[in-house]
């Protein structure tokens, strides 16, 4: 399945490694050396400036003009909708 983190961003979920609140960048010197060293690669997207979250996946990071709530509810709505029964091929047409 795949998440829609905003600012044209869509991802598959089973790739997403973390999920961070851009309020800890100011308390983390780590996390901001790993997001300097991979912007020098070219593996971050989002504008960092009205960034709300981070998305850290695999191979790339993600700033996310949404909160950590929402992204939150929108991986829950997909591991619910993945844990419903399929009966489409008993409906008849």
């Amino acid at each position: 399945m795949f998440i829609h983190i905003g600012n044209g961003n869509v991802i598959r979920t089973k790739e997403i490694v973390s999920i961070i609140d851009c309020n800890l960048l100011s308390s983390s010197s780590i996390v901001d050396e790993m997001i300097e060293a991979w912007e020098k690669n070219k593996k971050v997207s989002g504008p960092r400036k009205n960034a709300k979250s981070i998305m850290l996946t695999e191979d790339h990071i993600y700033f996310s003009s949404l909160s950590v709530a929402t992204l939150k509810k929108r991986s829950s709505m997909i591991s619910t909708i993945n844990k419903l029964d399929d009966y489409s091929d008993e409906l008849s047409i």
